[in-house]
């Protein structure tokens, strides 16, 4: 096992996330083993949430032990999975009004680790190891229903919220503070190889369902709305809907992954002071 020694933030959010499970134990005792492997018995974050993916993600290919060494190794060579591992608790924690509590998403919630085994198929896939990449890749798909190819960048602080079905291809780019909902796609158009996938800026809020194919731009603090169909790139600050997507107003916000508002008609005064 490899040990690290967390940031401050990083410690401050475990620390939080043990006081919550002991907190929880004392109301009900049905959870204490499974409280107990995946958080109490660890010394710090990224050996627990190394331990937390393997659990879930590795089969009969692979000893657990060894798979966990894998995992840790990653988490001790690259400190920001960590760090961003910490953003992502913190956006779920924020804009969810479903999740009271840091130690949720952590073990719960499918659409966070989903995120955090693709952050460390993404630096395997960028140090050349792709087979281990790609096989991440496939037990998540199999494990979670969500397909992300290890080539595709994904910022920090991103709520994937319930995540089924979420589709993200190779050559996508996803910015900070992101919020995309369930039954996404950020595709292609076609077999052509290269770049091909949609770009997205800093705080954006995908809807439900939305779709958005090609080599395009979601601009930053843009709204896509629930089921849209977007073939064509989106200015910042705007909300599109509708098959295909049209322009159909202003953002309604300046940070609209934040509010969380997916009603069209929201229109908050202080957006014209951040364009």
């Amino acid at each position: 096992m490899f040990l690290r020694q967390d940031n401050i933030k990083v410690k401050k959010i475990w620390e939080t996330i043990c006081k919550e499970a002991d907190v929880s134990l004392k109301k009900s005792n049905y959870m204490k083993g499974y409280f107990e492997k995946n958080i109490l018995n660890h010394s710090s974050f990224g050996n627990a949430l190394s331990y937390n993916l393997a659990v879930k993600i590795c089969n009969s290919d692979f000893d657990l032990d060894y798979f966990i060494s894998i995992l840790d190794k990653q988490m001790s060579n690259y400190p920001h999975l960590c760090d961003y591992a910490i953003d992502d608790l913190v956006a779920f924690y924020e804009r969810d009004p479903a999740c009271h509590w840091f130690y949720q998403p952590f073990l719960f919630y499918k659409g966070f680790i989903a995120l955090q085994a693709h952050r460390i198929g993404n630096v395997l896939y960028n140090n050349g190891d792709i087979d281990l990449s790609l096989y991440l890749q496939m037990r998540v798909s199999e494990v979670f229903s969500i397909d992300i190819h290890p080539g595709a960048t994904i910022g920090k602080g991103i709520m994937f919220d319930h995540a089924h079905n979420l589709v993200i291809g190779e050559t996508a780019k996803i910015g900070d503070n992101v919020s995309i909902l369930h039954a996404v796609t950020l595709g292609g158009t076609g077999k052509i190889r290269g770049d091909r996938h949609p770009k997205i800026g800093n705080n954006v809020l995908i809807g439900a369902g939305a779709k958005i194919l090609g080599n395009i731009s979601v601009g930053e603090c843009s709204r896509v709305a629930a089921g849209s169909l977007v073939l064509k790139s989106v200015p910042s600050f705007k909300t599109v809907a509708g098959v295909p997507a049209k322009e159909v107003g202003s953002s309604g916000c300046p940070e609209p992954s934040k509010t969380m508002d997916q009603l069209l008609s929201s229109n908050y005064s202080t957006l014209s002071k951040v364009q």
